[in-house]
Formats: structure tokens, C-alpha cells, sequence
């Protein structure tokens, strides 16, 4: 089906639903690279109106990539709440987002109508949205996921230690896991990526973690990010594993890419429940993305990087997830070449999570080729605080020094708590005020003080 829209004397057109997406799509450098992308404001703009007139029911019709084609078009329709569609199915793009701006439309009433969306109707609406647009909505939006913390509470924001090392080195991670325990990081997750995926590495670190997790009661969650076959191994083996991780795309192609399948993804799920680890809670997939992942593996079918994104969303609620993460300015400047895009992508992420029903939360960061700095880090950070983030990355210095980026400190979460008044996952927070940690004010005491640096 072809779309027209006029824009003084010229006519533009657009043969199909997913050109109309990307031509719609703020500017961001992987779809230029990838031939996508508008070609001037002018474009940009016509696109942006003929995508507010599209009716939500069309987005069922028109299908970015075939039925036949790809399991993640196809898990998108036949998980669909029809009923919860219906509340909606009468509204254009435009129509929809101001439904979603009106007062009268709160968190718990676009809960009711998530499921029933599908991730091209929700990336569809957040291309004609501002970025003030993104943040009031996804404000409304409380997702709560638990384990052994319960995360997502309004008032609440929670961080994910990451203390990589570049030889694996268990010393190492211990010292900062320890350190960034010192400055109440850490109750969304304690989460080590490693550099090498063999299962012994993996065994080592997760041993690791939750011997020290049990020594000190510590009430979180440990992660080794190796594949999920690694971590399925490991399970059958016996090896403490808490929480599932696997990165994911927005298509079939993608995840192949990754080595990931359907039917990989259901077998992780199946054994988690097995587990059956957690104490508040049973949630235990984590899943991290990226814009940019699709075009990077070739696998988008000329589909926008944005709406690629959005789509590996419709994969992850199927898991009921406790964290899925954007890791927004990970892969370069190919595909968010600045800070003004990076900016935008992850209010955009962290939107489109939400509304699908996600536990979202942002790894605020770029690499150094990127034409970038912390202090739009320091921006995003405040954006996303202000939007009702879930969580953050808590790293040494703000410097993986084992994958060669740049995110969020130790330091910045006590920022953003400051500056916000928001408190750590309840049981979180019990266990630093029973270890000493916070004074009554709720403030961090000097590290000499507590118990866990004493011990």
C-alpha cells in the first residue's frame, strides 16, 4: 500500500508501512548508513504525518517483515491480547499518543491496553513523540519485576554492579564487586561479563559471587553474562545460577546471529522455573539490546534500527523478565553517531519498554570513537531518572576497562537519588541499613565505618 503526503508544492510518497517508519524516525546515523533514513527535515516531516493518520488496526495488516519469514513477526500476532487491542484498535498513531498524554490516561490504565500492542504500533508512536513526550509518559509507568529485591517500585531506582575485569581475574572482580557494594550498588543485580565463555570461567565467577552473596545475606541477584548454552550447562551440572542472560534481537535473523533460537530461549525459560531461586519473586531473565544490533548483523530487512529494537521488546515480555537492559551507545557512531542520538534513543528504548510491559532499564554510555561526552551521559542520567528508569549501571570510574566503554559510576546513582529523592530496592535497603551502610537520614556513611569493610 503506498502513502502520500503534500508538503507545499512537492508530493512525497512512500511505498509501504515500513518506509513510512524509517522515513519518520529522528535522524541517527545507522539508517543513513543502511539507506533508511529520510532524506532531508522536509521528508522526515511528510513521513511523521502519514504516520500519525495510520490507523493502529492497519499495523496487523502491513507487516515489516512476512509472517512466514520470521518467528518474532509471528510471535508478535499470536500472543496478541485481542481484548486488550480493543481498547485501542480505534485510534490512529496520532490519536494514540494523545490519548497516552491526556491526564486521564495513568500507569495502571496503559498496562491494561500493553499486551495488547505490538512493537511496530509502539515504535510507530514514539517516532511522532517529543523527547518531553517520552519521559511524562513513560513516567506513568511502573513495571515491577522481583527476585530477591523487588524492583520498578515508584520512588525506587536500582543498579546493576558490573565489575568487569580484562583477564577474568576473580580477585579483581571481587574487589570492586566489594567496593561497589561500599556505595549501595548493586540490588537490581551483581552482573560480570566475561571474557571468555568457556563454562569453567563461568563456573569460577558464579561460585564466586554467591558464596559472597550468602556469606553476608546479601539480598540480590548474581550474573555471569555468558550464552545461554553456557549457563544451560552449567544448570544441568548443578552450578548456582540465579539469573538467565542472553542478548537478543528485534528479528529471526538477528538472533541467529547471536546463536539463539525460539526454541533455545523456551528451553532457558523452563529451567529457570525449575530453579526456582528466587524469594520475592520469580523473575529471572535478563535480557540486554541495542539499536544498531539488526544493521550490524545484517539481518533488518530494511527495517528502521529503531523499530528492529522495539520488536526484540515483543521477544522479551514473553520471558517476564526481572531486567532487560538497552545498552544504548554501545556498538559506535555507525549507528547512534553522537550524544544527541544517543540521548534520544534511550528515552525512546526506555519508552517503548515500558509501554510494552518491560522492566526497563538503560546502560547510559558510548564508546570513544563516538562524538560524545559524560556529560551527555550526565543528561540522560537526569532524563531517565525524571522518566521512572528502573535501573542503571553502577562500573568503576564510569570505565570497563574490559569492554573498552564508557557508562555510569558508582558515584552517579547517588546523584540521581539526591537529586530525585529515590530509594533502593526495599530489601536492599534493609539489608545496608543492618550492615550499617546508611545513617538515618538514609545517607551513606563513610566507608570506615560499616560492617562489611570491618569484616
Amino acid at each position: 500500500m503506498k502513502y502520500q503526503q503534500a508538503i507545499g508544492n512537492f508530493n512525497y510518497t512512500f511505498p509501504d508501512l515500513k518506509t513510512v517508519l524509517a522515513k519518520a524516525t529522528p535522524l541517527r546515523s545507522g539508517d543513513v548508513v543502511a539507506g533508511l533514513a529520510a532524506e532531508n527535515e522536509k521528508e522526515r516531516v511528510a513521513a511523521k504525518m502519514v504516520l500519525a493518520d495510520i490507523p493502529l488496526r492497519h499495523f496487523l495488516e502491513d507487516l515489516v517483515i512476512p509472517y512466514e519469514e520470521d518467528f518474532v513477526t509471528r510471535l508478535s500476532l499470536e500472543e496478541l491480547d485481542k481484548e486488550a487491542f480493543e481498547k485501542v484498535a480505534h485510534l490512529t498513531v496520532g490519536s494514540f499518543r494523545n490519548w497516552l498524554l491526556d491526564y486521564a490516561t495513568d500507569g495502571e490504565t496503559i498496562k491494561e491496553i500493553s499486551l495488547g500492542l505490538t512493537a511496530e504500533m509502539v515504535a510507530a508512536v514514539s517516532k511522532i513523540m517529543s523527547n518531553q513526550d517520552l519521559i511524562l509518559v513513560a513516567s506513568k509507568i511502573r513495571v515491577v519485576s522481583a527476585f530477591r529485591t523487588t524492583l520498578g517500585l515508584k520512588g525506587h531506582f536500582s543498579t546493576r554492579l558490573q565489575p568487569n575485569h580484562p583477564t577474568d581475574d576473580a580477585k579483581g572482580i571481587l574487589a570492586s564487586t566489594i567496593d561497589g557494594l561500599l556505595y549501595g550498588v548493586g540490588d537490581a543485580l551483581i552482573g560480570v561479563n566475561p571474557v571468555s565463555d568457556h563454562p569453567a570461567t563461568t563456573r569460577m565467577l558464579l561460585e564466586m559471587l554467591n558464596e559472597l552473596r550468602a556469606k553476608y545475606e546479601i539480598p540480590t541477584q548474581t550474573c555471569v553474562l555468558s550464552h545461554i548454552t553456557t549457563t544451560l550447562e552449567l544448570i544441568k551440572e548443578g552450578v548456582p545460577v540465579d539469573i538467565i542472560f542472553q542478548s537478543i534481537g528485534g528479528t529471526e535473523k538477528t538472533n541467529t546471529s547471536f546463536g539463539v533460537s525460539l526454541a533455545l530461549l523456551d528451553e532457558a525459560f523452563a529451567a529457570g522455573q525449575e530453579l526456582s531461586n528466587g524469594t520475592v519473586g520469580n523473575n529471572f531473565m535478563y535480557f540486554e539490546t541495542g539499536q544498531g544490533s539488526a544493521h550490524s548483523a545484517n539481518a533488518h530487512h530494511d527495517v528502521d534500527q529503531q523499530t528492529c529494537e522495539v520488536r526484540a521488546y515483543a521477544l522479551a515480555r514473553r520471558y517476564q523478565p526481572l531486567l532487560v537492559n538497552t545498552v544504548v551507545g554501545f556498538i559506535g557512531p555507525e549507528y547512534l553517531y553522537d550524544g544527541k542520538q544517543i540521548i534520544r534513543a534511550g528515552l525512546e528504548d526506555h519508552f517503548c519498554g515500558k509501554l510494552m510491559g518491560l522492566p526497563m532499564g538503560c546502560d547510559i554510555c558510548y564508546t570513544n570513537h563516538i562524538n560524545a561526552d559524560q556529560d551527555d551521559m550526565d543528561n540522560l542520567l537526569s532524563l531517565l531518572g525524571m522518566a521512572g528508569c528502573n535501573f542503571i549501571m553502577g562500573i568503576p570510574g564510569a570505565d570497563d576497562i574490559m569492554l573498552n566503554y564508557q557508562s555510569t559510576s558508582f558515584h552517579d546513582q547517588l546523584y540521581i537519588r539526591q537529586v530525585l529523592g529515590l530509594d533502593y530496592a526495599p530489601e536492599f535497603k534493609a539489608w545496608l541499613e543492618q550492615m550499617g551502610m546508611l545513617n538515618t537520614k538514609g545517607q551513606l556513611v563513610e566507608a570506615t565505618d560499616n560492617k562489611l569493610l570491618l569484616a
